[in-house]
């Protein structure tokens, strides 16, 4: 097997606010696949090496996904990233996670701050590969942020905002009938006639792009030991198998974005009518830019915040956009405690978390648990509204800001069958 080994110890950086990592203590293996195994004593180290060796091969990639997460990408790119940066300035995902930065754990913060670093540090050594220099350096907000866009989107929040800027009138999505898609299957020792579970993934994502598999083998001395993959940009393994268990995600249906339609007192004052107050809208600018002649061409267009969140207006009148998604900044946490869970009760404390937004789930485990849940961070909506189409935006009675918890979402453990099955 041929094995090739990248030694960091002579590009060291160190940027204020990131955690300082002696890259001599960081291997970085590739077997005949290409895939990194990547070794260190610590989490952090780990991360450092994880930035490092995805650079190598999809650097651009990365960076195309942190310019729109950090509202830069029409920089780069022009118009055709213009609506990227829109949304990631309308759902003012760096305030979020700037706010929010300090209910992350003081380890994660240390595992983002080491991705970063091995970022920083490969985009120092080959600036010819930098795509945009005011990316740099990363930091770990702007990884958070990016995070926010990603579940944004991923929630289909983003048709409405389409939808919003087309002067139509919002819909929620219903799922497509089609034939393609992911699926899992779980199998205890009832059905394996074995000793042991089977978890098979079977996860349909493009071969390119923002959200195509990276594989990877992370091993640090802090009980860090899976192989799996993820998205350019992550931290940590979304889908894979550590020595005690495996998990794996396939897309769910849940309604997971609600769209408002405000009743204006006077638009021009930007009120609206809310229970029994008028409140204003809060006015906003976003800017992207426009590549003509060779020249960057800087346009800003208007966008609001009301109690619902971020707000556009079209001919017909002012529209909010709600997604759970955009109320908190765990998500990627979530996915790393979940990495380091040994057993299911760990694995479920993670869950518990209820930062994902959506996502299946099918687990299996050497202890022979098998598990499913359709999971999600679900909002407790009034059932008196249809919330499959566009609700009002005046009262409290929809303005939705409790949450189910994990343990009342549909789930089974252990089936008398042995067998789970999902496909989305």
């Amino acid at each position: 097997m041929k094995r090739s080994l990248f030694s960091l110890a002579a590009i060291v950086l160190f940027y204020s606010g990131i955690a300082q990592i002696d890259p001599a203590n960081i291997q970085i293996i590739r077997d005949s696949y290409g895939v990194p195994h990547i070794y260190a004593p610590t989490d952090a180290e780990v991360a450092y090496g994880l930035a490092w060796a995805h650079a190598e091969d999809d650097f651009e990639t990365i960076q195309l996904g942190y310019l729109a997460g950090d509202a830069k990408l029409s920089r780069y790119m022009g118009l055709k990233g213009a609506g990227a940066d829109f949304l990631a300035q309308l759902i003012e995902a760096e305030r979020t996670a700037s706010e929010q930065f300090d209910t992350l754990s003081d380890e994660f913060v240390a595992v983002i701050e080491g991705y970063a670093a091995g970022l920083n540090a490969y985009a120092e050594r080959n600036p010819e590969e930098v795509l945009e220099k005011s990316l740099f350096p990363v930091t770990p907000v702007k990884m958070v942020a990016y995070s926010q866009l990603q579940l944004f989107v991923s929630n289909a929040a983003d048709q409405l905002v389409k939808q919003i800027v087309s002067n139509k009138t919002p819909e929620i999505a219903t799922p497509k009938d089609d034939s393609s898609g992911s699926n899992l299957i779980a199998l205890s020792s009832i059905k394996t006639g074995q000793e042991a579970s089977f978890l098979t993934i079977n996860t349909h994502q493009p071969l390119e792009g923002p959200t195509s598999w990276y594989e990877a083998h992370l091993v640090s001395e802090e009980g860090t030991n899976i192989i799996g993959t993820l998205f350019p940009g992550a931290p940590c393994i979304l889908t894979g198998a550590n020595e005690n268990l495996g998990w794996t995600h396939t897309v769910n249906f849940q309604d997971k974005a609600d769209v408002f339609q405000l009743e204006m007192v006077d638009p021009k004052l930007l009120t609206y009518q809310f229970d029994d107050e008028v409140l204003m809208l809060e006015e906003k600018r976003a800017k992207v830019y426009l590549k003509l002649l060779g020249f960057k061409i800087g346009i800003n267009k208007k966008y609001y915040t009301s109690v619902y969140g971020p707000t556009l207006k079209n001919r017909s009148g002012f529209y909010s956009v709600r997604t759970p998604s955009t109320t908190t900044i765990k998500a990627l946490e979530q996915w790393w405690r979940m990495n380091k869970a040994n057993n299911f009760n760990e694995f479920y404390s993670a869950l518990q978390m209820n930062a994902l937004p959506g996502y299946n789930i099918g687990y299996a485990d050497k202890y022979d648990t098998i598990f499913y849940i359709s999971n999600g961070k679900m909002p407790k909506r009034n059932p008196a509204y249809d919330w499959t189409k566009t609700v009002p935006g005046n009262s409290s009675e929809t303005l939705w800001e409790t949450y189910y918890k994990t343990e009342e979402l549909p789930q089974v453990i252990s089936p008398a069958s042995g067998f789970i099955y999902n496909a989305n």
